[in-house]
């Protein structure tokens, strides 16, 4: 089972949250699917996963989604996703 919580900032104010939950093991070649179904259920657009982004993921059990990150225009700063150990 693994957990990761998931919150969009805008000016360092968290304005929407979710925690993401499966009782599989986690595995980094779903990332993007686990990415897109936290995105579907903030109600954002899912951003561009690059490499760099599963080894920060990885290294630090967290990342940030900047506004670059994303093909549509968003309003918000961040979404930020942290492994919930």
């Amino acid at each position: 089972m693994f957990r990761i919580w998931a919150k969009v900032r805008k000016d360092e104010r968290t304005v929407k949250e979710f925690t993401y939950s499966r009782e599989e093991k986690f595995s980094y070649s779903d990332f993007f699917g686990y990415l897109a179904e936290i995105c579907d259920a903030l109600d954002v657009p899912t951003p561009v996963l690059l490499k760099t982004h599963i080894f920060q993921y990885a290294k630090f059990n967290h990342v940030v989604f900047r506004k670059s990150d994303f093909v549509e225009s968003v309003d918000f700063d961040k979404l930020i996703l942290e492994n919930l150990l």
